[in-house]
């Protein structure tokens, strides 16, 4: 008795795979609850997804299935060819309007990075939608498409199962082998392998890298790992700094934990006399893209539009004035200028003398809420801290 033939070894791995992923996605987009690390593993494997269906479809394209048994009737071939056909509609059209609906958040807009490595952006030209009613209704068919899995996975299940248990020849040990009987080799020798994946690969670089190659950097960069360019004042700076031995760094807490980050490029014009302070002066430019946290997905949250907003506003900028000593040390006010908002606050801070030149270390904090820093997704604080500390420190020498 010849045996019918299997569906090929890369076949039964896309299968299961994406089939595993769908019912997960379900599970877990229905039990988020605002956890934010639970949507950025949503929406990366819903891109898993989506990436590989792209191989798998070329996969089948250059490996037909096996024949349908013979002893099928032509309406359930016919059933079993459109709920495949509903099946592969699915794997592309469920990952489809997640992403579009991330793409169309107008109020809620966290950037997505694909299992905390590779940015993954938005889908381009969709900003009509990007409003309560759009969002709505996108959002809305992505969930219920869950339902439409579903139905389709009973019919596929109640099928194999008839055909299984019932006098026809039986089809799951054609993507079960071993477990329903035994089957022959695939058709034909299955081919392809590097197509399929390199397929579904250049999509995936496509999409994720391409478009950085043509996108400018935001804002100014720093003159080969030196000093920034100085920036226009008409302060007249009598300090040079050692920008390799100087940082600005600040503190914030998301979710509960404490995070440290740090602005990998700036400027500082320092004009200061410790025995003349009423004449002092400094001004700090800082470029917010160069803003680095220890997780990718906070680097490309600070650089959107409702936290520094680097596209609009590639610069920070903090003066320095009213310098006073104080029993500690020094105080002076801070002038901090980001997007179109103005805080000042106070700005304490030490000299000291290390190694033949003076290192300045202060500190401050600044509130989210007066500078429009993410007000957008959490105006309540109820993941990032309202206050952000800031610590400095700045080694500099006598210019001239």
């Amino acid at each position: 008795m010849t045996r019918s033939p299997r569906y090929s070894a890369v076949a039964i791995a896309l299968h299961w795979a994406i089939a595993f992923g769908l019912l997960f996605m379900i599970w877990l987009g229905w039990n988020m609850d605002g956890k934010e690390s639970w949507f950025q593993f949503h929406k990366s494997v819903g891109i898993t997804i989506l990436i590989l269906t792209v191989a798998r479809i070329v996969w089948r394209l250059m490996n037909p299935p096996p024949p349908a048994p013979t002893d099928l009737k032509p309406w359930e071939n016919k059933a079993s060819h459109a709920v495949h056909i509903g099946f592969y509609a699915l794997m592309v059209i469920m990952p489809l309007t997640g992403w579009l609906t991330v793409s169309i958040s107008y109020d809620f807009d966290i950037p997505t990075v694909i299992f905390g490595l590779v940015s993954w952006p938005d889908i381009p030209g969709v900003g009509f939608l990007s409003n309560e009613i759009g969002y709505a209704i996108i959002s809305n068919i992505h969930s219920k498409l869950a339902y439409v899995l579903f139905a389709l996975l009973a019919l596929h299940v109640a099928g194999a199962l008839k055909h299984e248990f019932g006098p026809e020849e039986g089809v799951l040990k054609r993507m079960l082998p071993g477990l329903f009987g035994k089957t022959g080799k695939p058709a034909l020798p299955p081919h392809g392998f590097l197509v399929a994946f390199g397929a579904a690969i250049a999509v995936f670089a496509l999409i994720a890298f391409v478009p950085k190659l043509f996108s400018a950097p935001a804002g100014p960069q720093a003159n080969g790992g030196g000093a920034p360019e100085a920036s226009d004042t008409s302060l007249q700076p009598n300090w040079a700094v050692d920008y390799d031995q100087s940082s600005i760094v600040f503190t914030f807490t998301h979710d509960g934990q404490t995070y440290e980050g740090s602005f990998g490029d700036w400027n500082a014009d320092i004009e200061f006399y410790e025995d003349d302070l009423a004449a002092s002066e400094v001004l700090v430019t800082v470029n917010t893209g160069s803003a680095e946290t220890p997780k990718k997905l906070y680097n490309d949250s600070l650089k959107s539009a409702e936290w520094f907003g680097v596209s609009s506003f590639p610069e920070a900028t903090v003066h320095l004035s009213g310098f006073e000593k104080t029993a500690d040390g020094y105080t002076a006010e801070a002038t901090v200028a980001i997007k179109e908002n103005e805080v000042t606050v106070p700005f304490n801070f030490t000299l000291d003398e290390e190694g033949g030149a003076t290192v300045m270390t202060g500190n401050t904090s600044l509130e989210r809420k007066p500078l429009d820093l993410g007000q957008k997704s959490d105006a309540s604080a109820a993941y990032v801290s309202e206050a952000v500390n800031i610590d400095v420190r700045v080694t500099a020498s006598p210019d001239g």
